[in-house]
């Protein structure tokens, strides 16, 4: 497996590992890790292309953001070996400052479903090594697929043990992130627990606005030795939420932009710039830059399952302004307004023939927020438009707690809802992030009728890897208040059946034949860099049901074959 070490450590290759390195080569790992202090990273994998990143750093005054530095090459090698004794790609790449010396390529001409090797050299020296893995054939049915699941990792709120936990794992073939990858908050605003304390401090020192300032956050973030593990062990599939703007963006503003800030869709369009320099995925399913800002896409993975990653911020429309912030319900009929969308509507189409193609057997869909009803005093949809020809007064699917998910869009969900329903279609699992907990939960057609209206797909939701869930706001211990609000909205949701207010980790999907299942693994202190993992709980659907049970075998327990 895959050997790593601290914080923009370079691994270079021996031809007998039990020797200790020689004073020249140290010198080597050393200069390695100046130029490449980022780390690397892969994505997107194809079944005969994967995505290669990394950031070199040719002089000291080429810091990320600096606009500084010459224009550079920088050669890169993919093998079968970990000793790149066998190179079956190599080739060079030239970086500067217009792209904030990041680099970027997609390798082709590999083989499905195979693990490779890749490093990149400049100046005689070497990164770090990086492990990828390319998806399996079109055609192929592999025996299983396993995903870490992660979302929401606020650097200012603790450190990212849960990236730890992924990095010491050998048995993924992907992590999926769901968004909130990085954080826009200035020093002193929105860090660890109720008194917002600072494990560790944004870089820059201040709410991020220009492309400078968002090239620096995405660098920071970087430097993190937990995640450059997790980056250098698998490649990664990711989509954004909001963070990576800011705050409950939509198509034309966000809650956290304010006019002293300058025009939005510009501070958007610098946030969009920086992303896609920094982060390994195809934007507009290339890998060069400002050829356009689609994230949405697909990624096939033989005939087991396919995963599509949803951009819920971009083209949605603005929030309902509700009377009282979120917990509390929301009463406004605007959110079941046709006119509104969280998707956008070639997003729309896109998502429903995604949903709708044959080959794949588990349709998994990257969803930045959660799609199931999370709702007070549902009623039944044959009474709802009885009741609102007299008073014109309830939202289509009760009265949201959340706004900012698709309780705040049903329109959109129930155009989704009726999109399999009307074509019997099975085995769509709706992968969430955003809300900081942990839940497990069936998606039904009809939220006040179930569950005699059947359901239409599943749904789980990942925690945080540290950003403050309502224990933390609430200052109060864990399962002391989270427990009567957890409750509360159980009662209210038959249809939900795991909900964990307090946690913070990372999950892990399996996917076979018969079904798929979800582990939950928590931290204990975020702000102590070696805190403990445990596992917590395991859902999983059976394939065709569109159900959610408990077990008590989590993957790590399972004998091969076993499900």
């Amino acid at each position: 497996m895959l050997a790593t070490g601290s914080a923009g450590a370079a691994l270079t290759s021996l031809a007998a590992p039990s020797t200790a390195p020689s004073e020249a080569a140290t010198v080597r790992q050393r200069a390695g890790a100046r130029f490449f202090r980022h780390g690397v990273a892969s994505g997107d994998p194809l079944p005969s292309t994967v995505l290669l990143w990394t950031r070199v750093t040719p002089t000291t005054a080429s810091t990320p953001g600096s606009g500084k530095g010459p224009r550079v090459q920088v050669t890169w090698e993919v093998s079968t070996r970990k000793d790149f004794r066998t190179v079956v790609r190599r080739g060079t790449f030239a970086t500067g400052p217009s792209r904030d010396h990041t680099v970027k390529l997609d390798v082709s001409g590999l083989k499905p479903a195979t693990w490779y090797y890749y490093r990149f050299g400049f100046r005689g020296t070497h990164s770090r090594t990086g492990r990828t893995r390319t998806a399996p054939a079109a055609g192929a049915t592999p025996t299983n697929l396993r995903f870490g699941v992660v979302s929401c990792a606020n650097w200012q709120a603790g450190f990212f043990a849960a990236y730890r936990g992924l990095a010491r794992r050998d048995d993924l073939h992907a992590v999926l992130h769901l968004g909130d990858y990085l954080y826009e908050y200035a020093p002193g605003d929105y860090g660890l627990g109720q008194a917002e304390v600072d494990v560790r401090r944004h870089v820059p020192a201040r709410e991020i606005v220009s492309l400078a300032d968002y090239r620096q956050r995405h660098a920071q973030y970087k430097t993190d030795p937990d995640l450059q593990d997790a980056h250098a062990k698998f490649p990664w599939i990711i989509t954004w939420d909001d963070h990576e703007v800011t705050n409950d963006q939509y198509v034309t503003g966000a809650e956290n932009h304010q006019p002293d800030e300058g025009d939005y869709r510009r501070r958007r369009a610098r946030a969009h710039r920086a992303y896609d320099e920094w982060m390994p995925v195809r934007m507009d399913g290339t890998t060069s830059l400002s050829d356009g800002t689609r994230l949405y896409r697909r990624l096939t993975f033989g005939r087991l399952a396919e995963i599509s990653m949803l951009d819920l911020r971009t083209y949605r429309s603005k929030q309902v302004e509700t009377a009282f912030p979120t917990p509390v319900p929301a009463a406004e009929a605007e959110v079941s307004d046709a006119d509104r969308t969280i998707t956008g509507d070639a997003q729309m189409r896109w998502l429903k023939e995604s949903l709708a193609r044959p080959r794949s057997f588990w349709k998994v869909i990257g969803n930045p927020v959660m799609i199931t009803p999370v709702t007070f005093a549902q009623v039944p949809a044959d009474l709802l438009g009885a009741i609102n020809d007299v008073t014109g007064l309830l939202p289509d699917d009760g009265f949201p707690y959340n706004v900012d998910q698709w309780d705040g869009y049903t329109a959109d969900r129930r155009e989704v809802l009726r999109h399999i329903e009307d074509r019997h279609l099975q085995n769509a699992v709706f992968v969430t992030g955003d809300i900081h907990s942990g839940w497990a939960a069936e998606v039904p057609y009809d939220a006040g009728n179930y569950p005699l209206g059947g359901t239409g797909a599943v749904e789980f939701v990942c925690s945080s890897v540290t950003s403050n869930n309502l224990k933390d706001i609430t200052g109060t211990p864990p399962r002391t208040t989270s427990v009567a609000v957890e409750t509360a909205i159980l009662a209210n949701n038959r249809h939900i059946k795991y909900l964990d207010f307090d946690s913070h980790g990372f999950s892990v999907l399996d996917l076979n034949a018969k079904r798929a299942q979800m582990d939950w693994f928590v931290i204990g202190d975020r702000a102590d860099k070696d805190t403990s993992i445990t596992w917590s709980r395991s859902f999983i659907t059976i394939s065709a049901t569109n159900r959610v049970k408990e077990t008590d075998v989590p993957l790590h327990r399972q004998k091969p074959g076993q499900s």
